[in-house]
Order: C-alpha cells, then sequence, then structure tokens
C-alpha cells in the first residue's frame, strides 16, 4: 500500500507531493519508502543524504516528521522491476464479513483462528494485507496491536495515523481494558486471581520465538520490562476443566499462555505451551484449535473520544466444544 501515489516518477522528471492526512507526522524515510515501491533502502537514504529530496524546498535529514501540506520533491528515480499489472478485479472479502465497528478513523474485525495478523515466516498472506487488498482505495490502514496467529476475536486497526498513535498511546499507558476467554486444563478454584511474573524471550534453532518464566532474578538476562500482569477470574468448572475469563493489565509476547501453562492450568490446544498428549484427546473429540479469545476490548475512541465496547462472541467451534463438556 501506498501513502501517497506519484504519477510522473520517470527517468527525467521529478515529482511534488503534498502531504495528506494518512502521512502527517510520518518520517520521511518511511514516506519514501512506502511511496517508492521497487526502490532499495540504499537508495532512498543516498537520495536523502544528498539533498535531491526537499520538503517545502528545503533540504531535511531522514528523521524529519512531515505535517500535512508539506510539499516533497521526489527526485527522478529509475525503478528496475516492473510493476504488476493492475486489474479491475476486487480481492476476496475474505474479512469483511468479521467486521464488528468501523468508522472514518477506526476498523474493528473479530479476527479468525488461524488466520496470521500479517506475512512473515512462511506465511505469504496476513489479516493487514488481506484488508489492503481487499480495500484497495484505503489511503491508511495499519494494525494497531497483535494476536497470535491460533487466537480469535477483538483486532483493532487505524485507518487514520492520528488515530494510530492515540492507540498506541493508550496501550501503553494501560487505558484499554482487554478481556480474554480460555479454557484450561484442571479444575481452578479461585474466583480471583491475579498473576505477576517475570517472563524473557529466547529464540529456538529453527529461529522461533518462544517465551518462558523467570525464577531466578539474578539471571543474566533477567529485564524488569518483562514483567506481566494478569486477572483471571472463574466464568465456569467442568470435569478436569475450567473456564477462565482474563483481565490483561499488561501486554506480553504470549502472556496468557505462558502464565498459565507455569500455573499448571495450559490453555487446551496450545501447541506451544500446552499438555501436549492431551491436545491430541482432544482433537479426536472436535477442538481443532486453541482454545483462546480475545473476547471484549473497552476503550475510548482514540479520535472522538466517545466509550466504545468491542464484542467478538465466543466463536461457534468453541461453543459446541464446552456444551459437550460435563459442569461440575
Amino acid at each position: 500500500m501506498q501513502t501517497a501515489q506519484i504519477s510522473n516518477i520517470g527517468a527525467n522528471a521529478a515529482a511534488s507531493v503534498t502531504v495528506d492526512e494518512a502521512s502527517d507526522g510520518q518520517r520521511i524515510d518511511n514516506f519514501l519508502t512506502k511511496t517508492l515501491k521497487g526502490v532499495p533502502k540504499s537508495h532512498i537514504y543516498r537520495i536523502l543524504r544528498s539533498g535531491e529530496v526537499r520538503v517545502n524546498k528545503g533540504r531535511i535529514d531522514a528523521s524529519y516528521k512531515l505535517i500535512l501540506g508539506d510539499i516533497v520533491r521526489v527526485p527522478p528515480i529509475r525503478i528496475a522491476t516492473h510493476e504488476k499489472e493492475v486489474t479491475n478485479a476486487p480481492a476476496t472479502a475474505v474479512l469483511e464479513k468479521t467486521i464488528i465497528f468501523e468508522d472514518d478513523a477506526l476498523l474493528v474485525i473479530d479476527k479468525p483462528a488461524g488466520f496470521a495478523v500479517h506475512g512473515g515466516s512462511g506465511i505469504s498472506r496476513g489479516v493487514i494485507e488481506q484488508l489492503r487488498m481487499e480495500r484497495p482505495k484505503a489511503k491508511f490502514l495499519e494494525l494497531a496491536h497483535r494476536l497470535d496467529r491460533e487466537t480469535s476475536g477483538v483486532l483493532m486497526l487505524a485507518k487514520k495515523r492520528a488515530a494510530l498513535v492515540a492507540l498506541h498511546e493508550m496501550i501503553r499507558n494501560n487505558q484499554t481494558d482487554k478481556r480474554y476467554l480460555m479454557l484450561v486444563a484442571g479444575e481452578w478454584t479461585e474466583k480471583k486471581k491475579r498473576v505477576i511474573l517475570d517472563l524473557q524471550k529466547y529464540v529456538l534453532p529453527n529461529g522461533e520465538r518462544r517465551v518462558n518464566v523467570v525464577t531466578d532474578k539474578s539471571k543474566d538476562k533477567y529485564d524488569e520490562s518483562q514483567v506481566s500482569e494478569t486477572i483471571f477470574y472463574l466464568k465456569q468448572n467442568y470435569v478436569g476443566f475450567s473456564l477462565l475469563e482474563a483481565q490483561l493489565i499488561t501486554g506480553r509476547t504470549h502472556q496468557l499462555r505462558v502464565q498459565l501453562a507455569h500455573l499448571g492450568f495450559p490453555i487446551v490446544g496450545d501447541d506451544k505451551y500446552g499438555d501436549f498428549a492431551n491436545n491430541k484427546l482432544l482433537q479426536k473429540k472436535g477442538l481443532k484449535r486453541m482454545f483462546l479469545h480475545s473476547a471484549e476490548t473497552k476503550l475510548r475512541h482514540p479520535v472522538s473520544g466517545e466509550n466504545l465496547k468491542l464484542i467478538a462472541p465466543l466463536p461457534t467451534e468453541l461453543q459446541k466444544f464446552i456444551e459437550k463438556l460435563e459442569l461440575k
């Protein structure tokens, strides 16, 4: 997706681009990277250093942040790669039916399980790439946060840069109330339990990211910024299982999955931190995915300030599975 359209880039002509709302506040190097598809970053930084790129007729460096109405001069650039032919055939609207809320600043979907939020690591297309294909005229569309691939539920995207900045600020300052539902192995007894654990990230030999609990604070890798905090509420006990609601206080990588596994109550269907033998048995009983769902998010609208309550109902396959369980 381009942040601006430059129709007259060529071997002999410079282009002038007026910064619109979608690019307001963006660094010039990132603006050029998204605008000049196919141009290596090394070349972009070269034309910035040489002064060939001008903003309001003046020289700027790579850290300059654009302001609404700025006029950017882009020098003549040869693009070695050929652009793909643009067709009028619309992308299949895979995610349009999952929309929970939308206005001119915010888009919220009920992300399906098994759908990564972005491409990479062997995934050619994630939520953000799919939505950009479905909405080719969108000037700005960015993820405000992430969900694990196998986690379903509330996922927020910004349609304006101002909304994205505000959402990031709210998340950093714990001004959102995110609630998750999960089914765990074992019979949880406490109605309410606050869990605070120190986590650390590590990478497996195959490059896969993992997280574990730091039990020895004298370790060199201990990092106070990785403290994780969650409040768990007991929703229902079943024979051998418990349905919990989690209120996130912090938002660390794999936080809920690692905390619960460490406490001896792994999320059923979790292929990274769960009980693998039990997962195989549950697959035969109809559970084909991890039972973790982002059910509700409360926050103030990042632009208007109105109170929002974003709800994603428990997916049918998860609801049907718990209906088969025996109540405690």
